[in-house]
């Protein structure tokens, strides 16, 4: 495969869906593409942090890394599933849910909001969650013209939760406290 195809050079691109179309490369379309690849990609560098402090830290740190392997392949999916007949797989929802409960049930309650940071990998994983977030508003805005499967909405919304309980888990698990927000 060939990484350039010069047809880019003026602005457009092409999608490939049940037929072949030509969009502006500032088309809604293809801005939701964009946030879903840089959305995989923090959560790549999330994975790549996590995987080298494993080494030296908790258990917990590994068995997330499977975690996020699986959420990058259905921030791919949901790609898929807005420009063909591919779907997201109908467990994904659920199977986040299942993660942002045995996270929180390992966390001390949350007592007031939270502010990002903390560890190197909490506060990128505080990123992610902001990435995710912008996804999903994009999204909601792709989905009032090209209709998307419910559960990748679902899908986004639920993983800008996942990431808050990650980033906050990740933290307890190298012993560092929440940075909580404090009254002015």
């Amino acid at each position: 495969m060939k990484i350039y195809t010069r047809t880019g050079d003026k602005g457009q691109t092409q999608v490939y869906t049940h037929e072949v179309l030509k969009k502006d490369k500032d088309d809604s379309l293809l801005q939701c593409y964009g946030t879903l690849d840089e959305l995989n990609s923090v959560v790549g560098l999330i994975n790549a942090l996590l995987i080298e402090e494993a080494k030296h830290a908790s258990a917990l740190l590994t068995d997330v890394s499977d975690w996020l392997y699986q959420v990058q392949q259905d921030i791919f999916a949901i790609g898929f599933a807005m420009s063909n007949a591919s779907q997201l797989r109908d467990d994904a929802v659920q199977e986040l849910e299942t993660h942002i409960d045995a996270l929180t049930a390992l966390l001390p309650p949350q007592t007031s909001f939270i502010l990002p940071g903390g560890h190197v990998i909490a506060a990128q994983t505080h990123v992610a969650r902001t990435v995710a977030r912008r996804a999903e508003r994009e999204l909601v805005s792709l989905n009032k013209q090209h209709e998307l499967a419910d559960n990748v909405l679902q899908y986004i919304n639920r993983l800008s939760d996942f990431l808050f309980v990650l980033a906050r888990a990740i933290n307890h698990a190298l012993n560092i406290e929440d940075i909580n927000v404090t009254a002015s």
